[in-house]
């Protein structure tokens, strides 16, 4: 069996620069080590928050690296330069709203400031995208919300399927 490939996409102007270490990235390779039974290798990249930068990133990790699902972190709050969802919107055939949604409903019973969050998630020909916060806590809370739906997605746009360790989460069958 192949290994799947998923797009581990850091957007930090400070940690691009090496002005702190990328702990969002490591957050989300770890939240995929335990929860992931499907042999699979990343694809990561450090970016700073710019527009056509994050465009250019996502087409090459789809396009070119095939990957089939891409997590992005960091550029999804209301800051002028918060622009990942902008530039997946951009990158995507359609978009898969209720990955967002259900994020920020979640994370509003635990912390009032998740309605400001602008995370998104779409499809660009096999590939599923999808936005989490740059913070490390809600990139756990985020990525458990959703992960059950992310095989199911996988499957219905004909990419590469991902088997999830069924002792930690549940698929949505």
């Amino acid at each position: 069996m192949n290994k799947i490939n998923i797009g581990i996409l850091t957007i930090s102007d400070r940690a691009s620069q090496g002005i702190y270490q990328d702990i969002s990235g490591e957050e989300i390779r770890r939240f995929f080590k335990e929860n992931i039974k499907s042999e699979w290798q990343e694809c990561y990249y450090l970016i700073n928050d710019n527009y056509e930068n994050i465009k250019k990133t996502l087409m090459k990790i789809s396009d070119k690296d095939n990957c089939s699902l891409i997590i992005t972190t960091g550029g999804t709050g209301p800051a002028a330069r918060d622009l990942t969802p902008d530039a997946t919107i951009a990158v995507c055939s359609r978009l898969l709203p209720g990955f967002g949604e259900l994020m920020r409903i979640e994370n509003a019973k635990k912390v009032p400031t998740a309605i400001l969050s602008r995370q998104v998630a779409g499809i660009r020909g096999k590939t599923l995208i999808i936005n989490l916060p740059g913070n490390p806590k809600a990139i756990n809370e985020c990525l458990s919300i959703v992960f059950p739906a992310i095989p199911d997605c996988l499957k219905l746009i004909g990419a590469p399927e991902i088997k999830p360790r069924d002792e930690n989460i549940k698929s949505l069958h």
